[in-house]
């Protein structure tokens, strides 16, 4: 990949650019934040400020700054302070700045004046004010209440700050409604099963590459995606001097490219390649002694398709490697692997010898594209199981978990205090994406229905069942996009009698509403905080408004649920409002809130609280008072301690990582229990080919595929582009002229990557238009033939083919032309069912190419 210098001039530049964006400056000031260095360059706050926030346009949520001048922001950078991102930000955070100042942005609430819904429909929107607005949700709400089903109520969120559990989980519950639907699972949560059903952390995990002396990239780009971005492009140059660097992706990653191996495997065959590299650290006796254990007496018996005795093997740190080895990896060669995932023996023993020799400190990097398939959930943990086997998992230069951030949490007891007993019955009714089911276990944390099925939803929705929708209120989310299946989620959005979204700007789920609401821009117009991680650090980190609101917008989490609370009160229904008052009160004078603005900032000041008032060791940054924590804009931790979960200590069944999971033993067993049945049922139900003891431990399970070979003889991978801020950036300029920042794509135009072999055989050029189709739905963009692409598969970022948003995103709005295809219009409707997941990923959406 090559990016010109003028190009790379105007990536680092182009922030300043921003006061004149879309016509919006009435005046050329000095850009002071872009001056020469010198004795002209001024600091004065008169010429400009550095004000701190927070850049969400990933889940690395990165601690920044940004530069205001005369009320304009004009560049970001990384906030200075901060030990995860090194004050530094990667090319999301100069985007935002075209976001804030978009002209398509909703500007006041509008109202639905055509009763028809659907895709195509114009709702013939009308512009009314806010009281209107207020009064008419307020009043669908009521009638719920007055008809004892408040659970017909649905909150929907999207991405979010952690303000989120006033909206999210407070409103809601006191209302009386099950039905708060998070996007959780579009992202990762099969990436989480992998993790917790092994190590017991349901989280995404920090890695040490500073100190790593081999880095496994596997499913994921963390150089453009994937939680520790600005981290990894400041590291990981200096680590391809010191470790190997391998990428396990059937396409050509911007870390594949710089990598010293890549393995382009068959989508969906990660449990084989896992299985293979775990057999030769076995069989080679590579495995790391330490936190594994031996033999008894020193001999290794592990050896091709010979069944070990469990009692000659001592274990340290570890569960049932054993039995691991007997049930799942003893007859996975190097060699079947390679037949199975297209990999040569000869790589997958080079990669596996690697990684024994520098071991333990391995980061074994595991992504979406491992575990968000329709059987992903194995490869998860097979994946993940590696780092176990080279003694890397809480250790230096491997995978770590996180130091502690000490806020407080929602006050359970007042929200149960202001439950009416309408509230309290109807709160624990079945959720509308029907988590729990003896087909979709969704065993978070190892609970039957513990986690989330967002894509499932749609199908409650649209069943009625366990019951109807009526009122739907959704914030930062765009799920008619953002999900595979877009038709059944058009078609469910249409079926809702009465639909609320808060949001920037016009999108897909928007044509669907009744009443429009404009919301604040997350980074730049409003409050709120994240928690996030990298380099061993833990950061606290504030979103504060830097600059006013050109428009009347509120804060979707906060300001909202206290404008209907206050509406729902004048209507009798005063618990909601009793509960907000009540719980977040300024932690500093009790003072009850008056105003949403009050409100706002008495509940951020109510989390945060711990790390600033000064009266705890918070085993990180000293902070003196809420106006220093504003100042700073975030809170560091300390450095993580490796080994913490080391000696017992790991949060599984048996306090250790575990090969043979009897933490997923037991919650398997407690779904089964739940409905009647055994195991064996509820892996067959869950669309799973393992019975009996296999259902235990990490192994490999075939690809599901919708479609068959003859008919759909390729693979469609889907990737993020290293330019997308969470799926909100297509409506930027900058995100189409810069799109060839990824490897292999083509600015300004939506790029299908396909391998020259396949490309010839098809008599497809470079640059033409070529149809895609899947059984799930069919496009058309623009060919771009490339070697960095597995035969046999194309690939696409996703973000483009927006049929309802802004002037830059979507062809004619009115029509609902797009540019491109949306890739979830490709992706058929499918779930990974023991986590809840989307699968988007491993081979399951089979399409074909037609040359226009």
């Amino acid at each position: 990949m090559k990016i010109k210098r003028r190009d790379f001039l105007k990536l680092t530049a182009m922030a300043g650019a921003a006061v004149a964006v879309n016509g919006y400056a009435q005046s050329e000031p000095e850009m002071n934040s872009l001056a020469p260095l010198g004795a002209d360059r001024t600091s004065s706050p008169e010429i400009g400020e550095w004000k701190p926030t927070t850049c969400q346009g990933c889940t690395t949520w990165c601690p920044a700054e940004v530069f205001v001048q005369e009320g304009r922001a004009v560049k970001v950078r990384g906030n200075r302070y901060s030990k995860q991102n090194d004050g530094t930000v990667c090319p999301r955070g100069h985007l935002s700045l075209q976001q804030v100042y978009d002209p398509d942005r909703i500007k006041q609430p509008m109202k639905r004046t055509n009763p028809e819904k659907g895709r195509g429909v114009d709702p013939k929107f009308v512009p009314i004010s806010w009281d209107e607005a207020l009064n008419t949700i307020a009043d669908k709400m009521m009638a719920l209440r007055e008809a004892e089903e408040p659970e017909k109520f649905c909150l929907m969120r999207g991405r979010y700050t952690y303000l989120r559990d006033i909206i999210y989980d407070v409103m809601p519950k006191v209302f009386g409604s099950p039905n708060n639907i998070s996007h959780s699972s579009t992202c990762a949560e099969a990436e989480k099963f992998g993790a917790f059903y092994t190590e017991g952390y349901w989280d995404y995990r920090d890695y040490d590459i500073s100190n790593s002396k081999y880095i496994l990239i596997w499913g994921c780009d963390p150089v453009a995606s994937n939680r520790m971005v600005p981290a990894t492009i400041r590291r990981l140059g200096d680590a391809l001097d010191r470790a190997t660097v391998a990428t396990v992706d059937p396409r050509l990653t911007t870390s594949a490219a710089k990598a010293n191996e890549w393995l382009p495997l068959q989508p969906g065959t990660d449990g084989a390649l896992a299985l293979g590299i775990a057999h030769v650290l076995l069989s080679s006796g590579a495995w790391n002694k330490e936190f594994v254990g031996d033999f008894a007496d020193g001999t290794n018996l592990f050896k091709v398709g010979a069944t070990v005795d469990e009692a000659s093997f001592i274990e340290k740190e570890t569960n049932g490697v054993v039995r691991w080895w007997n049930l799942a990896v003893k007859d996975m060669t190097a060699a079947k692997a390679a037949e199975i995932c297209g990999i040569p023996e000869d790589q997958i023993v080079r990669v596996a010898k690697g990684l024994g020799e520098a071991a333990p400190n391995v980061a074994v990097w595991m992504g979406p594209g491992a575990a968000m398939q329709a059987r992903g959930a194995y490869s998860a943990m097979a994946v993940h199981a590696l780092g176990g086997l080279l003694g890397s998992i809480d250790n230096e230069g491997g995978s770590l978990q996180t130091a502690k951030i000490p806020v407080n949490k929602l006050n359970a007891d007042l929200l149960g205090k202001h439950q009416d007993e309408l509230a309290k019955k109807h709160s624990k009714l079945e959720k509308i994406d029907q988590r729990g089911r003896l087909e979709l276990p969704v065993i978070a944390k190892g609970k039957s229905g513990g986690g989330v099925s967002t894509n499932n939803a749609a199908k409650g929705i649209l069943n009625k069942d366990p019951n109807e929708i009526k009122v739907l209120v959704g914030y930062m989310n765009n799920f008619p996009f953002s999900c595979n299946g877009t038709d059944l989620w058009e078609e469910a959005l249409s079926s809702v009698p009465f639909t609320v979204h808060l949001t920037t700007n016009a999108s897909e789920f928007t044509v669907f509403a009744d009443i429009v609401l404009p919301c604040t821009v997350n980074m730049y117009e409003r409050y709120g905080f994240v928690k996030t991680k990298a380099n061993r650090y833990a950061t606290c980190t504030l979103l504060q408004p830097v600059v006013k609101p050109f428009w009347d917008v509120i804060d979707d989490e906060s300001a909202f649920p206290f404008l209907i609370s206050e509406k729902l009160k004048e209507r009798g229904f005063s618990n909601l409002y009793d509960c907000l008052v009540e719980m977040y009160s300024d932690p500093e004078t009790g003072a009850k809130a008056t105003t949403p603005e009050e409100f706002t900032l008495f509940a951020l000041k109510y989390y945060t609280h711990p790390l600033w008032d000064g009266k705890k060791d918070t085993h990180g940054d000293k902070i003196n008072g809420w106006s220093e924590m504003l100042e700073k804009g975030m809170w560091n931790s300390g450095a993580y301690k490796y080994k913490s979960h080391w000696g017992g200590k790991f949060a599984t069944t048996t306090k250790k990582f575990e090969f043979y999971s009897e933490t997923l033993k037991k919650a398997l067993a407690g779904h089964a229990e739940k409905h009647n049945v055994d195991v064996d049922t509820v892996m067959q139900k869950s669309n799973y080919t393992a019975r009996g003891e296999l259902a235990f431990v990490p192994h490999y399970e075939p690809p599901l595929r919708h479609g068959s070979e003859q008919e759909y003889p390729f693979v469609f991978i889907d990737y993020k582009s290293r330019l997308n801020r969470e799926g909100r950036s297509q409506n930027s300029p900058w995100y189409y002229e810069f799109k060839h920042v990824d490897p292999g794509d083509v600015g300004h135009q939506d790029s299908l990557r396909i391998h020259p072999t396949d490309a010839k055989k098809l008599g497809i050029s470079n640059g033409d238009k070529v149809k895609i189709t899947s059984m799930g739905g069919s496009g058309e963009c623009v060919a771009r033939v490339w070697e960095g692409v597995r035969p046999g598969t194309v690939s696409k970022a996703y973000g483009q083919g927006h049929w309802a948003y802004g002037r830059t995103a979507t062809d004619d709005f009115m029509k609902s032309a797009t540019k491109g295809v949306n890739n979830n219009t490709i992706i058929p409707w499918e779930l990974e069912r023991l986590s809840g997941s989307n699968a988007r990923n491993g081979g399951h959406a089979a399409v074909r190419i037609e040359k226009i």
